[in-house]
């Protein structure tokens, strides 16, 4: 990914400081599934995402025009182009359907479907015919065995039945398909200013289609809970501004290879939080999805930044985790 974020050196920072912004991107970003299914207990799933991100849109426009001024915030008609096109992929195809998948399907286990983003945007790069090791194709087997180890026995076996389960399969190749072509596209190259207008345009998206779904004709504000409120703002706020900010300054401060952790560290997160604070099951298929899944990513993704670190100054120009140009570069988010 060429970018002016993938380009910049990276800047020694103190090693506490490294981890507390590694921290901030565990915690809240493997949190987010938890707060879209209590968000989606009460407030309509596409609306919902398409309110959250296009605030969180905004307020990130705003922040950056008032900061720089216009010219930090203008780009051309065939970036506003791609980031749309990126951005409604990403947040309505994949964002947007996890909300409404999390209805029924409990949010680890969604989380743990998601993971497989990676090993989606690791197919895409061989349809487009580039290169990847035997050891990257090894990974993305075994991993996608793992994910139907979670989709395919459905009801008691993970909690949710095989819909939902596949409609997240379905997200997660959507949200793959927008990062491998966020960097195939003309793209702003500022990270911020591309996040920015990829959530405006998919939360419009996703405004739109919740709109043609029906939600808005059954709407009721008075029927929305403090706590699924909460976690709209919890979402707008930590999951889209705040940890997507400490993601950005840990790749020009760290090597990919310790930022990539993220990518197998959250859906552990996630089914921890949603066993302790849903009460969500841990089946033995969970449990055993989780393990092929999580082990096959962290091996792919290792194994794909790796050779990143060679050159510190540099981050790599498309590790599989797709890099750091949209809206947190992962699924949940």
């Amino acid at each position: 990914m060429r970018s002016s974020t993938a380009a910049a050196p990276r800047q020694r920072a103190p090693e506490a400081v490294v981890w507390t912004a590694l921290v901030i991107v565990y915690v809240v970003w493997g949190s987010t599934y938890l707060a879209i299914r209590v968000m989606v207990e009460t407030v309509p799933p596409l609306l919902g995402a398409g309110a959250r991100f296009l605030l969180a849109g905004a307020l990130m426009w705003a922040f950056l025009r008032a900061k720089n001024g216009r010219a930090r915030v203008t780009v051309s008609a065939r970036e506003l182009v791609s980031t749309a096109t990126v951005g409604t992929a990403m947040l309505l195809g994949g964002n947007g359907l996890v909300n409404v998948a999390e209805q029924d399907v409990p949010s680890g286990l969604a989380a743990l479907i998601v993971s497989s983003v990676p090993l989606w945007v690791v197919v895409w790069r061989s349809l487009a015919r580039e290169r990847a090791s035997r050891a990257t194709l090894i990974g993305v087997v075994a991993g996608f065995a793992g994910v139907a180890i979670l989709v395919l026995p459905g009801g008691e076996a993970t909690g949710a039945g095989y819909g939902g389960s596949l409609l997240i399969v379905l997200a997660s190749a959507l949200w793959a398909t927008g990062s491998f072509f966020s960097v195939k596209l003309t793209m702003p190259s500022d990270a911020f200013v591309a996040t920015a207008y990829e959530m405006l345009f998919g939360g419009a998206a996703a405004l739109i289609a919740g709109v043609a779904r029906g939600e808005a004709t059954s709407i009721d504000f008075g029927a929305f809970s403090g706590t699924s409120i909460a976690a709209f703002f919890y979402l707008v706020v930590a999951g889209s501004l705040v940890a997507f900010t400490a993601y950005v300054w840990l790749l020009h401060h760290a090597p990919i290879s310790k930022v990539a952790t993220y990518a197998y560290v959250n859906p552990v997160v996630a089914v921890g939080l949603g066993a302790l604070v849903l009460a969500e099951p841990l089946t033995p298929a969970i449990v055993a999805g989780a393990v092929v899944i999580v082990g096959a990513v962290a091996f792919t993704v290792r194994h794909e930044s790796l050779p990143a670190d060679a050159d510190e100054g540099v981050i790599s120009d498309e590790p599989v985790i797709a890099g750091a140009r949209g809206p947190e570069r992962r699924l949940g988010g």
